[in-house]
């Protein structure tokens, strides 16, 4: 079996070379993978509904990259793999677009920050591609969404359903917090007007009766699952997030003056990263495909059946900074780029499948789940999934075994279908609907 047609072109530079070594030259139907599926045909479900007239593919090709999870070089890899973009420099954020990608749709799936190895070099990644005048869809992601609930929790007057908000983000933040104190503030009076250090501890952490406050604050709100997952999450961190700081070289003093400077630089609108909280989006539609972080829930399905994405997408803006962080963060809208279908999570029903479908939404297509076996396709309650995370960054790959940076992507276009293409998996995994089924190996 040889390569074709149905995976996009990388040139034969040497850097290209690296990266086309890594990837699958040959490509196969796309995997029946029976443990994926919860025991429900979902591959035989979705051939069948595709070749239905209700189904449409996106009138322009769509290239999704997930999880980024602060690797420039391996979503840059990603960009490279998918034909999208051409080095110009040797370093990273030296690219220019390719003719493909300047008319692709490329959506950035969420959870550009945490992990590593650099947040603010995946971000200046991310802000080159909005210079070329890429079209870009980005997606919130859990991992960037604690990020801003942290840091408008030290802003507004807190709560006990918000002020556990700073430490919930968890040890994972702490490098960016390592990064921006070393490059913004290390080599400045940082600590001028800095609280003492007790005072950041009261600051940063909640309160001493938290613990007993907050399942009544949540009753009502949240299940009873997720009220003992969040106090089980919170005694962990609490517990450990100073001793995290101090292994990364910061006392609270610090870890507070650089989460002032996070602040700014995203908050501002003079600030570098100004752009990535405005530039964000919850969902977006094309075709019968929606594309989003995580999932949808029963409500989430009512919501984008009777008023749409674009409803969706500015009701997430206005509650993300106007409303209760408690009502925000723990609701159907965040549960979008939250949600793993587990007890915790608001629940999707084979009624919400239902309305989804109803409301022309086959197919979802999100990351938030680590595959090592490159995407995947599940079946919930009736409601197709493109599980497309299919862990790109170098921390997170070290942890699990995995060698380097990762290199992948998903496809989706109407004359070439559905492209898997992972450096984790021996073969381009392709579906392609036609009358007589999935594409076979015949050329």
């Amino acid at each position: 079996m040889t390569a074709c047609n149905v995976i996009p072109k990388v040139s034969e530079q040497p850097y290209h070379h690296a990266i086309l070594t890594r990837l699958p030259s040959e490509w196969v139907p796309w995997p029946d993978d029976a443990s994926s599926v919860n025991h429900e045909d979902a591959l035989g479900i979705l051939l069948k509904r595709s070749q239905k007239k209700s189904f449409t593919w996106p009138k322009t090709p769509v290239v999704f990259i997930s999880d980024p999870h602060a690797d420039a070089e391996a979503f840059e890899a990603s960009l490279l793999a998918a034909g999208i973009i051409e080095r110009d420099g040797a370093h990273l954020c030296e690219y220019a677009l390719t003719k493909f990608g300047q008319k692709a749709d490329i959506v950035v799936g969420g959870d550009c920050l945490d992990k590593g190895p650099s947040n603010l070099t995946m971000l200046r990644s991310l802000a080159h591609l909005y210079r070329l005048k890429a079209k870009v869809t980005l997606l919130a992601g859990n991992h960037d969404l604690r990020l801003l609930m942290g840091l408008l929790s030290l802003e507004r007057e807190t709560d006990v359903g918000s002020q556990h908000l700073f430490v919930r983000m968890g040890k994972k933040v702490i490098p960016l917090f390592k990064e921006v104190f070393d490059q913004y503030l290390a080599d400045t009076q940082w600590d001028k007007g800095v609280p003492s250090e007790e005072a950041c501890r009261q600051a940063l952490f909640p309160g001493s009766d938290w613990f007993d406050n907050f399942p009544f604050y949540a009753a009502g709100f949240l299940t009873h699952e997720g009220i003992e997952r969040e106090l089980a999450k919170m005694t962990t961190k609490a517990q450990s997030f100073e001793a995290h700081c101090a292994k990364n070289g910061l006392t609270l003093p610090q870890v507070y003056a650089a989460a002032m400077k996070c602040r700014s630089l995203f908050l501002k609108k003079s600030g570098e990263f100004s752009w990535f909280f405005r530039r964000m989006r919850l969902v977006k539609k094309r075709g019968s495909f929606l594309f989003l972080h995580a999932g949808l829930d029963d409500h989430m399905a009512e919501l984008l059946a009777k008023h749409g994405v674009k409803y969706a997408n500015r009701a997430f803006k206005q509650n993300l900074m106007n409303q209760n962080l408690f009502s925000f963060y723990y609701g159907s809208l965040a549960n979008t780029f939250r949600t793993k279908y587990r007890k915790a999570d608001l629940p999707l029903t084979p009624r919400g499948a239902y309305v989804a479908r109803r409301a022309g939404i086959q197919v979802l297509v999100h990351g938030h789940i680590n595959r090592h076996f490159g995407q995947r396709l599940s079946l919930k309650n009736g409601l197709i999934h493109i599980e497309a995370d299919i862990t790109l960054d170098a921390h997170s790959r070290k942890k699990e075994g995995l060698e380097g940076h990762g290199v992948g992507v998903t496809l989706i276009d109407k004359k070439r279908g559905v492209i898997g293409l992972s450096c984790d998996y021996p073969h381009a995994k392709v579906f392609k609907p036609s009358r007589k089924g999935n594409l076979s190996g015949a050329r």
